[in-house]
């Protein structure tokens, strides 16, 4: 997925806001376009538009400048002048959905928006993310290829079976499901981040381990 600024700043505050322009996102995009005439903003999005069918219909692999500029009716010249190739394409299509995705949990209507209260806003949140990758799975595993293989290795399998084995004799509902939401909070790369960039101590990562356990096992 296409990165995007943390909502929290690196000692852990909440992010700032203050000088945000109306309609600017809280979490900007990192491949963020600088500001452009309307009517070259409204060609962009025209294009990706176009690139975003495509890809629903055909896949990623698909995609080409050409079929593009067939599918919104303009020269193969404006594609490459205006994404420079299909990388730079592919960038921009994930920039335009995350905008799009980002803006309806930040400043759209409730109860994915400001003004429901906050637990509904999480299930919303969450529903809402779920549709938005399985939306655009082929497009966003096409921009990160390793993303599926840290599922593969033969030790997390073992984990994720040891884990769903623990949570049926728990008898903690889905026990296969909640198993990757276990084994999620015991990822080397997660660790990484929170211990060396965050700061926190191993043993705060410890107490969420058993605060999760509590919570998903609790009848």
């Amino acid at each position: 997925m296409t990165a995007i600024a943390p909502p929290d700043d690196e000692q852990g505050h909440p992010g700032q806001t203050a000088g945000r322009t109306a309609g600017q996102p809280l979490l900007p995009l990192a491949g963020q376009t600088p500001p452009m005439r309307a009517d070259a903003a409204r060609n962009r999005t025209r294009l990706l538009e176009a690139a975003a069918r495509l890809v629903a219909e055909r896949g990623p692999e698909h995609l080409t400048m050409e079929a593009v500029a067939a599918a919104a009716s303009v020269g193969k010249g404006t594609v490459f002048r205006r994404f420079g190739d299909r990388g730079g394409l592919l960038m921009a299509l994930l920039d335009h959905s995350e905008r799009l995705y980002q803006e309806s949990f930040l400043t759209g209507p409730p109860p994915l928006g400001p003004g429901a209260p906050p637990v509904r806003r999480l299930e919303e949140f969450g529903l809402a993310t779920l549709r938005h990758l399985a939306a655009h799975r082929a497009l966003l595993l096409a921009a990160e290829p390793e993303a599926c293989r840290r599922f593969e290795p033969p030790p997390r399998r073992l984990v994720l079976t040891h884990l769903a084995a623990l949570l049926r004799e728990a008898g903690a509902g889905d026990a296969e499901l909640l198993a990757h939401t276990l084994a999620s909070h015991l990822d080397v790369a997660l660790l990484h981040h929170l211990t060396q960039r965050r700061g926190m101590p191993l043993e705060r990562l410890e107490a969420g381990w058993l605060d999760l356990v509590a919570r998903i096992t609790r009848a």
